[in-house]
């Protein structure tokens, strides 16, 4: 009837008249136009309902599109206005999906919706998927991936520059990979910022959790490559580990685990390739290669491989040979101090040298002191002086301390503190 009709055309227009007027009066109080805003949502959602038709649905595109530009330049109100439009697209949603539209139009608009306004409203693929179809689906994918291909790659050490439109795109990506459950899209998403180490390691580790394991250990090398053992790097061994292990390619996993020791020698990682080669049956020549490369290092290198010497040979039990490789290259206080620790039972007067160097140092050096650091290796000094026989000695030696530092009144003090 043509009277069934132009109600219609007027029930449809009400929608959109309400929004352009909240929106365009400026004079009016906050609250009430929101409750405008409102209003024309609910008269929409009501619609959508009631009348699901392509005049419903281009109505709702104006309007969210009405809204999210108010958002964009709002300063105080622009999460409400956000909120808004994402309540006004769930009901554009439902429309499309009832009413029959073209989806190559849907898509184009969906995906020209989120560039022009990154701020929101977020899209749900799912809520369009059947207005989409697999035609609409396939366009809408193709179009966001021949976009994001254009985009620059952050490389590692960069410093990447994120606008709207890098954002949008990079948000649109991940909800296509999402959805669709594509491992190679979320790959091409998370490899356009390879900025840090942490990034090779998200990649890795989603070719880890999808099974392909060839190409997650590219990705680790890639990684190990760029970021020269450092910050990331503990972590992307242990991935390349596991994924070796669960593989059953063990002398691939004890080369990477030697080659975390050699980028970053120390302690708990000498440990983990011993863990591992003792487990593969393989530790007794690889431990003597490792001590080789030890000692095997230009000038420069020294002090820093023979104090991780020291410590390993420490914590294998071999003290002597920890004290012949400390006397014959050095190490650094903080190794002498423990090495110091393991000889004071039996060879007392090799800990008194030991914590007589190191506090002859620290107090020649003019710079401010730790003083308790000092005051405790004194009193460490003063048992080992005591088991030796020699109190005589310490109280000299203690003496030429304070007198050489008499102006010290902090030092003083501590060392009064703890009876000194």
């Amino acid at each position: 009837m043509p009277g069934d009709e132009q109600q219609r055309g007027k029930d449809v227009a009400l929608p959109h008249d309400a929004v352009a007027k909240a929106l365009s009066t400026v004079d009016a109080e906050w609250p009430v136009r929101l409750a405008e805003l409102t209003s024309a949502a609910a008269a929409l959602e009501q619609l959508a309902r009631t009348e699901p038709t392509g005049d419903v649905a281009a109505l709702a595109e104006q309007v969210i599109e009405a809204i999210s530009a108010a958002a964009r330049t709002a300063t105080q109100r622009a999460h409400e206005l956000t909120d808004l439009a994402q309540r006004t697209l769930r009901a554009h949603a439902e429309v499309c999906r009832r009413a029959s539209g073209d989806p190559h139009r849907l898509a184009d608009w969906l995906l020209n919706l989120q560039l022009a306004y990154p701020e929101g409203p977020e899209v749900q693929l799912a809520d369009y998927a059947d207005a989409l179809g697999e035609d609409g689906l396939d366009r809408y994918r193709n179009l966001a991936r021949e976009w994001f291909a254009e985009l620059p790659t952050v490389e590692f050490g960069e410093t990447g520059r994120y606008d709207r439109h890098r954002w949008a795109l990079l948000r649109i990506m991940e909800e296509v990979a999402e959805y669709s459950r594509d491992v190679d899209l979320q790959i091409l998403v998370l490899s356009k910022d390879l900025s840090s180490g942490w990034h090779y390691l998200q990649v890795a580790t989603v070719l880890q959790e999808a099974g392909r394991s060839g190409e997650a250990l590219d990705w680790v090398q890639r990684g190990l490559a760029a970021t020269g053992g450092r910050g990331a790097a503990p972590r992307l061994i242990d991935l390349a580990v596991d994924e070796c292990l669960r593989m059953g390619w063990f002398d691939r996993a004890i080369e990477l685990r030697t080659r975390a020791f050699r980028d970053q020698p120390r302690l708990d990682t000498y440990l983990r390739l011993r863990a591992l080669a003792e487990h593969a049956d393989d530790w007794p020549d690889r431990r003597a290669e490792v001590l080789r490369w030890l000692g095997d290092c230009p000038p420069e290198r020294q002090m820093v491989r023979n104090s991780v010497l020291v410590r390993i040979l420490l914590w294998e039990g071999e003290q002597e040979a920890a004290w012949r490789a400390a006397t014959e290259r050095g190490c650094t206080d903080e190794v002498w101090s423990a090495l110091a620790q393991a000889r004071a039972e039996e060879h007392p007067g090799d800990a008194i040298t030991v914590y007589r160097g190191i506090l002859d140092q620290q107090l020649s050096v003019h710079t401010e002191l730790d003083h308790e650091d000092v005051a405790a290796m004194l009193e460490q000094l003063r048992a080992l002086f005591h088991r030796t026989g020699k109190p005589d000695d310490f109280a000299r030696y203690l003496d030429g301390v304070k007198s050489r530092h008499a102006a010290d009144r902090r030092l003083l003090d501590e060392l009064t503190r703890r009876g000194l």
